[in-house]
Formats: structure tokens, C-alpha cells, sequence
């Protein structure tokens, strides 16, 4: 009988399920969005009722797709957005709407926390200063704001430590996932009631599921979630892992030779280290390979900026796309390519989800004017979401040595011309791999571990991944990408 690893992927707008072999070749996949729903602006929740049905519902269609048994699948591993809030009752329902990684409410907590010693305070104990969509802020504007939510809460969850629950009925907590969620002390690798303590939400320490790893058996498939996913009951489910571990791990990242890019709706910039990086503003977080820890450098300002000038204004290119039978990214990387850089002097700020600068939050297209058309808006998108990330890698530079490699994932991998862009931006090659759902791999690689089929990460990783090709930089567009990186910094800074 074949076997097969099942990886579940909780992204910022999407919910995906995959069915690798253990090879790592994947065999289907099937993905559903979960909608947002905003309530006033900076405000952004989900229905967790509805995300977990859409999780189902991808499962189940995944297999059928598949044309295999529930059987012949020997492990589940679960990966999603990390931060953010899934607050649940004793009873197993949610108390309220998740709130979503992508949300600002707690903005004012952070920003007084920054004057009044709070944030030195916590970052001695969780080794990052604390951000609004952590679950320690939005927790602390839950006690404030609706204190009912507040005291029904039984526990608190990250994305998808929550679909872990629903499948298993066992309610654990991830150690990549909560390193990064401003609950943990990362220099004793444990929950601190310290950090509880100084927020004022003391009671909160004690809605804390039990810490697991991200290769542990943590739970079987229940009977209730094998009717509605098609699993069979009693199929292992292992601890997963954050979706920045899952990018990586499913880039081949196991040693701090290489940093890794994932281009989604965040900009993630990320490398592995034997120890946390205290110095530099960055994040630290624990990797699912025990014993190393995450360096990141992220801010909500990546792929996903095109997405929404793509439904804004590309209706018309997507109709004779379909036609054609291509994909409208085909037609945008044509349209990108045939302009040069020097070309155009459109600049776009890609701040739609997020920032990274001090002195700007809102996006921005500057050096308008009637001679500009389609091909250099999306240009200028392309190029200011690579000036974002090489504005995050250099911040991760100011604390280690310019890597050989950049392996890089996410909706710029796949664009040929966008990867170049990242490799000419940067002055490093770029690797791109062959997975198309990177963080659906990682989370497959972690239960093919959980049940024994491979000792290790590493192992799973020389098994499971492949390169698709190396990028070279151009050098004389390196030149005139860094002038343009230039103005950039000082438009982020006006």
C-alpha cells in the first residue's frame, strides 16, 4: 500500500490542503479562502466556525482528488499565519471571532508600552520587543474592551494549534508557533507567568495549552473530524509548526548558510542560528529543528500588494488570459519585463497591509503622470516589494554575513521575472524551489518525522525537497536597482 503525509496550510487568506508522497512529490491539493471581516478599520477577524469548515472541506476534497484512501495517509501536520488570537471556551466553541495576524487594535498598547518600560520588560524575557497582532496585546485590549470574551476564555490558540484541536480534540501548544507569540521566555524555552504578570493579564498564564514540539506526536484524528475530512480516526497528528518554519524547512533551510524569503501577504526574511540575536531590533523565534533558533525580519508588505492592484485593474487582462488558457501572471511578467528599470520611474510604497518604516503606514504610487500606464504601476508594485524585503535583509545583515544563497518561495518564486528582480535587488542569487505550497510541505515533513519514516528534519529535507534553479544578479541592474533603492528609502521616510 502507498503512504502519504498531509499537510494543512492556515495562510492570511486561504486555507490549503496537500498530499505529498515521501519523496515529497506532491500528489493534489486543494485550497478554499477564508474571509476577513473587518468591523471598523484596523479591525480584522474570522469565523472560526467557518474556518474550520473550510478546513474540512479542503481535507475531504483533497483526498477525493487524490483518488486514495484515509488509510493510506500515515501522518497530519497543520501549519498557519503565526500571532494573531483564537480564543476558545471550556465547552470547545469559540469565545468570538479570531482576530486575524493582520490586525492593529492593540496599536495604542504598544506604542505605551514603548514609553512606559513595558516592552524593555518583556523583551528581556521573550528575546523580540512585542508587536500589536501578538496575542499578548490583543489580549490586554480584550480585558479592556470586552472583558465577557475576556473571562470566557479557556484557551488561547494560535491558527493552527485551533485546526490541531478541532482534528484531535487535544488542546496543545506548538513551540514554534507561541516562541513567537510574546508568551514565551525563549532563554528558558518555556511559558513565563513573568510576562502575564507585567501585562496585567495574569489569569490568561493558566489558559495556556501544554507545550509540544514540532516533530511530537500531539493527537489522533477524532471520530467527530474523521466524518467531516474523510481522515480515518486515529490517524497521528503531529505538533506542526509555525509557517515561516514550514517555508523554510520546505526550502531545505536546516543550517545558517542561506536566508529564506517568503513573499505572501508578509514579508518574511529568515535564517537559522545556534542562538538568538539580541542586538538589531529582530525577531527571534524557536525553529522546528530543536536546538536552533528562527532570525526574522517580517512586515506585512509583500506578494500581496499585487493582488490587490491585479482585482483592481487587471479584469480586462484576466478575461483574455483565460482564453487563452494562461494565467494573467503570464501576461503580467511579460508586461514587467518589456520595461526596463531605468525606464520607469514610478515608485510604489507596498504599505497596503502593513509598514516597516517609522514614518510612513499607508502605500503609495509617486511619479505620476500622463505618460505612465499598466506596465509601470505593476513594475513599480514588483520593485517596492523587493526594495521592502532588501530593506528587511539588510537589517538582518547588520548582525551576520551576507549569505551564499537566498531561497526564496511564495508567489514571487514563481515568477521568473520577479525572482530576477530579488537576485538583481539583492546582489545574491537566488534558489527557487520545486514545491508550489512550500507551507503545506513543511507541515507534511513534520508528521512524516512525527511517525518515525524519518529520524530527523535533516533527513526529511535531503528526502522531500527540490530546487527548481539558481538565479544569477545582474550586475550592471544591481547598479541601478540600488539608485532606486535609494529613493526609495527616502520616499519610506518623507
Amino acid at each position: 500500500m502507498s503512504r502519504y503525509v498531509c499537510g494543512i496550510d492556515n495562510g492570511g487568506t486561504a486555507v490549503k490542503c496537500a498530499l505529498f508522497d515521501l519523496t515529497g512529490r506532491e500528489i493534489a491539493v486543494v485550497s478554499a479562502p477564508t474571509p476577513l471581516y473587518s468591523p471598523k478599520p484596523g479591525f480584522e477577524e474570522r469565523d472560526m466556525d467557518v474556518l474550520w469548515a473550510a478546513n474540512a472541506d479542503v481535507i475531504r476534497r483533497c483526498i477525493e482528488k487524490a483518488g486514495i484512501n484515509g488509510d493510506e495517509i500515515i501522518g497530519v501536520g497543520c501549519t498557519g499565519h503565526g500571532k494573531g488570537l483564537y480564543p476558545v471556551a471550556a465547552d470547545g466553541t469559540p469565545v468570538r471571532y479570531a482576530i486575524a495576524s493582520t490586525d492593529s487594535r492593540a496599536v495604542p498598547y504598544i506604542e505605551k508600552w514603548a514609553q512606559d518600560g513595558t516592552s524593555d520588560a518583556l523583551n528581556e524575557l521573550t528575546l523580540h520587543r512585542p508587536i500589536a497582532c501578538q496575542p499578548t496585546a490583543l489580549l490586554a485590549w480584550l480585558r479592556d474592551n470586552e472583558p465577557e470574551s475576556y473571562k470566557a476564555i479557556r484557551w488561547v490558540f494560535e491558527a493552527k494549534d485551533y485546526i490541531r484541536f478541532r482534528l484531535t480534540g487535544e488542546a496543545r501548544a506548538e513551540a514554534t508557533d507561541y516562541s513567537g507569540s510574546g508568551m514565551m521566555n525563549l532563554r528558558d524555552q518555556q511559558f513565563d507567568k513573568k510576562i502575564f504578570d507585567i501585562i496585567g493579564i495574569p489569569e490568561m498564564y493558566n489558559c495556556l495549552p501544554a507545550l509540544c514540539s514540532s516533530a511530537e506526536l500531539c493527537g489522533r484524528v477524532s471520530a467527530e473530524a474523521a466524518k467531516v475530512t474523510g481522515l480515518k480516526e486515529g490517524t497521528p497528528v503531529s505538533g506542526g509548526m509555525f509557517d515561516i518554519d514550514a517555508c523554510a524547512i520546505a526550502a531545505g533551510v536546516t543550517d545558517g548558510d542561506t536566508i529564506c524569503m517568503v513573499t505572501g501577504t508578509w514579508s518574511i526574511n529568515e535564517y537559522v542560528a545556534d542562538a538568538p540575536v539580541l542586538d538589531g531590533g529582530n525577531l527571534n523565534s524557536l525553529y522546528c529543528i530543536p536546538g536552533k533558533y528562527l532570525i526574522e525580519e517580517s512586515s506585512a508588505t509583500s506578494a500581496g500588494n499585487l493582488e490587490w492592484l491585479v482585482s483592481l485593474m487587471m479584469e480586462k487582462e484576466a478575461e483574455e488570459a483565460k482564453k487563452e488558457g494562461v494565467s494573467v501572471y503570464k501576461l503580467i511578467d511579460e508586461m514587467v519585463d518589456a520595461l526596463p528599470p531605468e525606464e520607469s520611474d514610478v515608485m510604489f510604497v507596498p504599505f497596503l497591509y502593513g509598514t516597516n518604516s517609522p514614518a510612513r503606514n499607508r502605500a503609495v504610487f509617486d511619479g505620476l503622470d500622463m505618460s505612465h500606464g499598466k506596465a509601470h504601476l505593476l513594475r513599480a508594485v514588483f520593485e517596492g516589494v523587493a526594495f521592502s524585503h532588501y530593506y528587511h535583509l539588510n537589517r538582518l545583515l547588520s548582525a551576520r554575513t551576507a549569505p551564499s544563497a537566498i531561497r526564496m518561495v511564495g508567489g514571487a518564486a514563481r515568477s521568473a521575472v520577479w525572482a530576477q528582480m530579488f537576485a538583481d535587488v539583492t546582489g545574491i542569487p537566488v534558489v527557487t524551489v520545486t514545491a508550489k505550497e512550500p507551507g503545506a510541505l513543511g507541515a507534511a515533513m513534520s508528521s512524516a518525522v512525527a511517525s518515525g519514516h524519518f529520524a530527523d528534519y535533516n533527513a526529511a529535507a535531503k528526502e522531500m525537497v527540490g530546487f527548481r534553479e539558481t538565479i544569477y544578479p545582474d550586475s550592471a541592474r544591481h547598479v541601478i536597482y540600488l539608485e532606486k533603492y535609494e529613493k526609495y528609502l527616502r520616499l519610506i521616510g518623507a
